[in-house]
């Protein structure tokens, strides 16, 4: 939408449907989830905003499906908002399996259109522009994401979008202090009991002189040879979106703007490339089975600690390849790459 987009007010009743919802989802929480989940349900029936603060694959999504069905069960309109556009790609079928008879809506930049009324939406919170007072229910995942946190805007959006007086929860790994909210649950955990997989540093001196000139430094090179040799599908997370385009060597690659962004992301996960190069578009809201990871270039500013801790989430989050490798090759170790790593650490001994 833009700013000459008409928008037009619906002050009447909405005209739901009749659909009786069905929660399709056999799968088991943790006690730890489970605990969570039914603090997160308490505060969704008592309308008081809750925060759900889990560590990167402690399964997220799941413990969301409980609240979302008891809302849904009693009339109410619920929104899963994301600031990023992978994210609502990444639940949308996932989210149409669990509850296969309600009307729901994936909104997005370029999204389908798509009929009836939604019951409910998962969008990214752009899309929140075009709602008014709409729903009962929102969860904004990701919170702590670029841009959602550093403008004011999208975050008013939320809340013109949310009803008046209506709570608003939010779901992430990396919550900034500015997170204010009534209830909070903590998962140490991920799902499968695993410990979080704890970076490494590899000093890559010289690297940005070296890809100028069209030459990988050697480190690199072997890290991503050794993955394509081993069928170990990767990602290279690059700092900026000239060093992937200037990137050597014809390598898949992504950033936001990339046309066909979301067709090479599923190539990665059904194995028809080896790996991936991409900026921290995808730090957040991917999963992919035993994919490994490399952050070039990681003491660079775009590499906060939460953006570092995100991207180490990426790896190790199935049952069937609870580890793997994430390292951060680097010219200076910063501040921030030492609080990521302690702060994975930290999780692990809880």
């Amino acid at each position: 939408m833009s700013s000459c987009s008409e928008l037009l007010l619906w002050d009447k009743h909405h005209a739901r449907g009749a659909n009786a919802h069905i929660f399709d989802w056999s799968g088991q929480l943790t006690p730890l989830q489970q605990k969570a989940s039914e603090e997160l349900l308490t505060s969704v029936q008592q309308n008081k905003s809750h925060l759900l603060h889990a560590v990167c694959g402690a399964g997220k999504t799941e413990l969301l499906f409980p609240s979302i069905f008891a809302s849904l069960q009693e009339g109410k309109r619920v929104c899963v908002a994301a600031p990023r556009t992978d994210v609502i790609l990444e639940l949308f079928p996932r989210f149409q399996k669990v509850f296969p008879k309600t009307n729901i809506h994936a909104l997005y930049g370029s999204a389908p259109d798509q009929d009836g009324f939604a019951e409910l939406v998962l969008a990214t919170t752009h899309q929140l522009y075009r709602f008014e007072n709409t729903f009962d229910v929102v969860f904004v995942d990701e919170a702590d994401a670029f841009p959602y946190y550093a403008d004011e805007t999208l975050r008013r959006a939320v809340t013109k979008a949310t009803k008046k007086n209506a709570a608003i929860h939010y779901v992430t790994a990396t919550p900034t202090k500015s997170l204010k909210t009534t209830n909070q649950s903590v998962l140490s955990r991920r799902y499968h009991g695993h410990d979080l997989p704890v970076p490494t540093y590899s000093a890559l001196w010289g690297y940005t002189r070296k890809l100028k000139k069209g030459k990988i430094p050697t480190k690199l090179q072997q890290w991503i040879e050794d993955k394509t040799k081993n069928n170990i599908p990767f990602l290279v997370f690059l700092p900026t979106i000239e060093m992937l385009e200037n990137f050597p060597e014809n390598l898949p690659r992504v950033h936001a703007e990339h046309p066909d962004r979301k067709e090479i992301v599923m190539q990665l996960r059904e194995k028809k490339i080896p790996g991936l190069l991409t900026t921290t578009i995808l730090e957040r809201g991917i999963t992919i089975e035993n994919v490994h990871v490399a952050v070039v270039g990681a003491e660079q500013k775009i590499f906060t600690s939460s953006a570092l801790i995100q991207i180490s989430g990426r790896v190790g989050r199935s049952f069937k390849y609870p580890d793997g490798d994430i390292v951060f090759f680097h010219h200076g170790i910063t501040h921030e790459m030492d609080k990521a790593k302690a702060a994975i650490e930290g999780w692990n001994k809880e």
